[in-house]
């Protein structure tokens, strides 16, 4: 290599230099349908400046006598960051990558047509093949770390976006355009989601994957999920109830549960617009919280004002308890809550002792002796319907806590 036969390939194939870019950018067009299709308008100008720059590039080294090496695509980083943010592939940009080396190929053909030089162009071939095994991977990894980056402040903006709405702040600039372009403006409705593994990671395990699927299946148009710590943060546009979002949230739960992680899923109720987020995660905590660690999801509609005043945590709440409820309440549990479980038995059975007695799977005297037992140790009238919420709500209280 560098020999003068060499050197005058060179030469001539630079003397059409502005034709040849030319014609390799014309083809680009003509053979890979994203560059057609595309309306960046600058991104012909563009696409000519990088293939001008890898045509110097290479006859360069050719001339040089020396292989290509990575410093020799200086400008590759930066060109697959435009060929990014016009919405081209990494396939459309190695497709043209390709093609301009097969274009230059043929101008080394077209000038090496005597017998003189074509053992020379047989030199460069084989250059040309390294220069395309190299350039390739320098545009394949520019590429990809333009999408990572790209997808790195996506990210960033939407975590912007959540911190913003969780603490009652108006999103500006980049985050409230995202907001716009997520179907969320001051007046959605929407709801919160919350969803935690029900249990430790495994080494190599991570919520990203989930964060994928819950925006493969709610929709990239549809709301904003971000991974908030140890736990996956959305904000869905809601309609209604918000029954399809438990029906998206389900399928997201059913998914991810076949890629092995069981997730605990909780979702607040349709808020008017989005001062209402802060709240609206609050009301996702306390439906999470309501499944006590099991996978599963719950939205907070589908609990009961019972449930969620028991789960709202109020330590005046617990203070208020009677020092007989307390005391039965926490023995019982103490020793296994036989009597706890009978009393609720008997609560969720309309308070028919016998239908209690078949859901516990004991005899019905059995039912009726613990009933007294409970009656006799806390003082209440098990037939008396405030004395039994009352004790129902020491029970739910101390048993949650």
């Amino acid at each position: 290599m560098g020999t003068s036969l060499v050197g005058e390939i060179v030469a001539a194939v630079e003397s059409g230099l502005d034709d040849l870019v030319a014609t390799s950018v014309d083809r680009f067009w003509e053979q890979v349908p994203a560059y057609a299709a595309n309306a960046d308008p600058g991104l012909r100008a563009n696409v000519m400046t990088h293939t001008r720059a890898i045509y110097v590039a290479v006859l360069d080294t050719l001339r040089a006598g020396r292989p290509a090496v990575r410093e020799d695509f200086p400008i590759t980083a930066e060109q697959a960051t435009l060929r990014l943010q016009a919405g081209l592939e990494l396939a459309d940009f190695l497709a043209a990558f390709r093609i301009g080396q097969v274009t230059l190929w043929e101008s080394v053909v077209e000038v090496a047509r005597t017998p003189r030089l074509r053992d020379a162009a047989l030199e460069v071939a084989t250059h040309l093949m390294q220069v395309i095994e190299l350039g390739s991977t320098v545009a394949s990894e520019a590429f990809l770390a333009a999408q990572q980056a790209e997808l790195a402040e996506g990210d960033r903006v939407r975590r912007d976006l959540v911190e913003d709405l969780l603490a009652g702040r108006e999103p500006a600039g980049p985050r409230s355009a995202l907001a716009l372009s997520c179907g969320l403006d001051r007046a959605t409705p929407l709801v919160v989601v919350v969803a935690v593994p029900d249990a430790p990671l495994r080494p190599g395990q991570g919520l990203r994957s989930a964060l994928g699927t819950v925006r493969a299946v709610i929709g990239e148009d549809r709301g904003v999920a971000v991974i908030r710590q140890d736990q996956i943060v959305a904000l869905l546009p809601a309609t209604g109830d918000g029954s399809r979002a438990v029906r998206d949230l389900k399928r997201v739960h059913s998914q991810v549960g076949r890629q092995g992680l069981r997730m605990v899923v909780g979702m607040s109720t349709v808020h008017p617009g989005l001062s209402g987020v802060p709240e609206a995660y609050r009301e996702a905590v306390v439906a999470r919280d309501s499944l006590g660690g099991a996978a599963g999801v719950q939205a907070l509609s589908m609990l009961s004002t019972l449930d969620y005043m028991v789960l709202r945590d109020d330590p005046t709440a617990r203070r208020l308890i009677r020092p007989e409820l307390r005391h039965f309440v926490e023995e019982d549990l103490a020793r296994e809550g036989v009597m706890v479980r009978t009393l609720m038995a008997y609560v969720d059975s309309d308070l028919n002792a016998k239908t209690a007695a078949e859901r516990l799977h004991v005899h019905v005297n059995t039912a009726y002796y613990r009933l007294e037992r409970i009656a006799e140790r806390t003082g209440c009238d098990l037939r008396n319907f405030r004395e039994l919420e009352e004790l129902v709500i020491a029970v739910r209280l101390l048993r949650e806590g």
